[in-house]
């Protein structure tokens, strides 16, 4: 397997349809899954040619924390569905490439089990996605948790007030295996708000995500978190640059994978206008479509300081356990330094706008 579409492929094979289809799919007519990646597809590389371009340094800094690359895993539920390891796998192997990690709130594994397997991890970003619960009391005690097992940005999830409707887990009658025991809630998964989706059991359909949260809430988010509060699921620039206004510290432009709301703008697409809007008062990243090395630099001339990775790590899960996982990220190394070579960028420092052209169908 030389790409990351051989893992794909190889995985589908691997898992059974209907948790291939959960983990794959989208919501709706899966047109905003398929935009996130042709979004990348639009744009093209223009490389500068005559520069020195021998050594090629692919490391970055995040909030004093360095990484190896400017990659962080996405946070992403229910591991243990592509491999027994789950969460623990994907942490190790994240440690092993000295790049960042995000533990969902809903992971097979605990934030406890995670942090014994992969200690090394909170010398780098390692961020705990959280859902804001009706619960504040609980919530508290999960942010807590999070940051003494050496997690050091809160990654607030806030584009799923509700679950999105994905009609291929209905249709599959998909539910999470019931033996599958929550890794951070006692009762169960942390679902939406909305009875459609399919995708909790009876046992684990807890839905407890607050639908009310809103911009004052933030302050007492930050208020009960001693660390960094990152907002992941922002595609407007006046909801960035309010979430700056109210003190956060990051934020990740995302669609959730488009798996909650169709037809709505890629990440990739919302980026630059997010950038601007920040005007480097804080860290921007993205996530969702990334498939190539090509791609996190074309997200890295927008602007982003770090690309968020998400199913294809998932795939080489379900692949080959961590083992599977690092070879995925080894693969994207590869291919971003072999881009930025071939560009003319021999640093993060030195990739910019001027790399990159719209062709005229992608600018109308």
């Amino acid at each position: 397997m030389v790409n990351l579409k051989d893992f794909e492929d190889q995985a589908r094979k691997n898992l059974s349809s209907e948790v291939f289809d959960f983990l794959a799919g989208g919501a709706g007519d899966e047109i905003t899954l398929k935009t996130n990646l042709e979004s990348f597809q639009k744009v093209y590389l223009r490389p500068r040619v005559l520069v020195d371009v021998s050594q090629v340094d692919l490391s970055c800094e995040i909030s004093g924390k360095k990484m190896r690359l400017p990659m962080i895993v996405a946070p992403m539920a229910f591991n243990r569905l592509a491999h027994t390891d789950g969460e623990v796998a994907m942490a190790k192997a994240a440690a092993k490439a000295q790049i960042g990690y995000t533990l969902s709130l809903n992971a097979t594994k605990s934030i406890e089990e995670v942090a014994k397997a992969a200690p090394d991890l909170s010398s780098r970003p390692n961020w705990f996605q959280l859902y804001v619960l009706e619960d504040r009391e609980m919530t508290k005690q999960l942010i807590e948790r999070a940051v003494s097992n050496g997690h050091n940005a809160l990654c607030v999830t806030v584009d799923r007030a509700v679950r999105g409707k994905r009609d291929i887990d209905i249709k599959n009658g998909f539910a999470i295996p019931k033996h599958f025991k929550p890794g951070n809630l006692e009762f169960g998964f942390a679902g939406g708000n909305t009875p459609q989706g399919g995708a909790f059991s009876a046992a684990h359909g807890i839905q407890i995500i607050d639908s009310k949260l809103n911009w004052k809430d933030l302050e007492w988010l930050s208020s009960v978190s001693q660390v960094p509060v990152i907002l992941k699921g922002i595609l407007h620039p006046l909801d960035a640059k309010r979430a700056i206004d109210c003190g956060i510290r990051g934020l990740v432009v995302s669609n959730h994978g488009g798996r909650n709301l169709d037809g709505v703008i890629s990440p990739f697409e919302a980026l630059s206008e997010v950038v601007d809007a920040v005007q480097s008062r804080a860290d921007v990243f993205v996530d969702g479509g990334i498939r190539r090395g090509t791609d996190i630099l074309k997200a890295l001339a927008l602007g982003a300081k770090a690309a968020l990775i998400g199913r294809p790590l998932l795939w080489g899960l379900a692949c080959d356990g961590e083992n599977g996982v690092s070879r995925v990220i080894e693969i994207l190394e590869e291919e971003l330094r072999i881009a930025m070579a071939l560009t003319g960028v021999p640093s993060l420092e030195k990739i910019d706008r001027e790399i990159l052209y719209w062709s005229r169908q992608s600018r109308a």
